[in-house]
């Protein structure tokens, strides 16, 4: 029998994601029992389900009666039980009927047409940052790091703008989303901190988002007094959103919505620099910009794990499943399915049909999932622009995470 590879240890993903587990896990534990030992100053869990074929993660992401979002949130991780009761009051933790009811209303702020009349804005933002790569790069022989040059400040400008953040606010989202999504990451998260009995706080606890509450607060009042066309003056007018939840609107879309273009544009850059012939034919326009866009989400998608918690005792590829459990879809696994994926390692800019999961399915799929994918049309169209040459001048650098899959720098050679 194949012994099952452990693919919950956070620190391997600094190595890059284990494919090879993954497949091993598809082929022969396509859902695996995972032990969620002590790391990194965090406490062991129960463990937990890894399922890892495209079948089985859609048809959890889409069952929320048996997989559900609520019981147990959405982190591998389960939450302090005090904290518990305040972590589900955001959208992203709930069932349906009440996650229904809260995407409705926080898409009348992120409709298509606001996300749309934002794309001259992410042309100009994507040359501008370009440029001064560029400028960067000739004073170092041709080398520069992109993602402190350019994706980082791409991602998180863009979604202040969409936001409604004043300039001078900025860089707190960053500040903000390093602090949620790297808390495993020592580099990212910085200093750890603890609780009365020596534990690491959960930076989702209501202790570590007081400072980020009080300033949606601040804010949305700000919008109150001051309209403009924005998605925080939507949600600060709706007279349907009780304080508590604009508060967790403010954070989803804070962390959410920078970090998903904040991984996935570098890891775009990556894939194309590695291939060069597939940059070449992107170039040239032998393929179309939004077929490439897809496959680069599927090759490197933004999100690598989402937890849920077993409503009732059920049954997964073959494996009895009990109310409780905590059943974790690994989304990069998914995307390389063969049974689903012609020859999934390769990259494959024109690929058709491409049904990857990297904005996941089901009731919770990604809100804004058109933000992002035209922030990624546009800077791959750009960089197309300005960089005839685009190779790696070194290995990239990653974030030490099991659930976002971030890359912390990224040094390439663009003369």
């Amino acid at each position: 029998m194949t012994s099952v590879p452990d693919v919950f240890d956070p620190r391997q993903y600094a190595a890059g994601v284990p494919y090879d587990a993954y497949r091993v896990l598809r082929d022969h534990h396509p859902v695996a029992r995972q032990d969620e030992h002590e790391v990194l100053g965090w406490p062991a869990g129960p463990g937990f389900w890894a399922v890892t074929r495209h079948a089985d993660v859609v048809r959890v992401l889409k069952d929320s009666a048996t997989y559900s979002s609520y019981i147990g949130a959405t982190q591998i991780r389960d939450p302090d039980p005090d904290d518990l009761p305040f972590i589900r009051r955001m959208m992203l933790n709930q069932d349906p009927p009440g996650h229904a009811r809260l995407r409705r209303l926080v898409s009348r702020a992120f409709t298509p047409r606001r996300v749309d009349r934002f794309e001259r804005v992410a042309q100009e933002r994507a040359r501008t940052l370009l440029a001064h790569a560029l400028e960067a790069a000739r004073a170092a022989d041709g080398t520069v790091d992109l993602v402190g040059a350019v994706t980082d400040d791409y991602a998180l400008l863009n979604l202040a703008d969409l936001l409604g953040v004043p300039e001078a606010d900025r860089k707190l989202l960053l500040h903000w989303t390093q602090r949620v999504i790297g808390y495993q990451d020592p580099d990212e998260a910085g200093p750890q901190v603890l609780d009365g009995r020596g534990r690491p706080v959960n930076p989702r606890s209501p202790a570590m988002l007081r400072d980020m509450f009080a300033y949606a607060r601040r804010l949305a009042a700000d919008k109150r007094r001051y309209p403009d066309d924005d998605v925080m003056t939507t949600l600060a007018l709706d007279n349907e959103l009780a304080e508590s939840e604009l508060e967790m609107f403010f954070f989803l879309l804070t962390v959410a919505g920078n970090d998903t273009v904040r991984s996935a544009a570098p890891g775009g850059l990556l894939a194309l620099a590695a291939h060069q012939e597939s940059y070449e034919r992107l170039r040239t326009g032998d393929v179309a910009l939004p077929s490439a866009v897809e496959e680069l989400l599927r090759w490197h998608p933004p999100v690598l794990t989402f937890r849920r918690t077993a409503a009732q005792d059920t049954e997964l590829a073959g494996r009895r499943i009990r109310a409780g459990d905590k059943v974790v879809v690994f989304h990069a696994s998914a995307n390389r399915d063969e049974r689903v994926f012609t020859d999934p390692d390769r990259l494959d800019l024109s690929r058709a049909p491409n049904p990857h999961v990297s904005f996941g399915d089901g009731p919770h799929v990604c809100l804004g999932a058109h933000f992002a994918r035209l922030q990624l049309r546009v800077l791959y169209r750009e960089v197309l622009r300005a960089l005839p040459v685009l190779r790696s001048a070194g290995p990239p650098e990653r974030l030490v995470s099991n659930f976002i899959n971030g890359i912390k720098s990224l040094p390439m050679l663009i003369t």
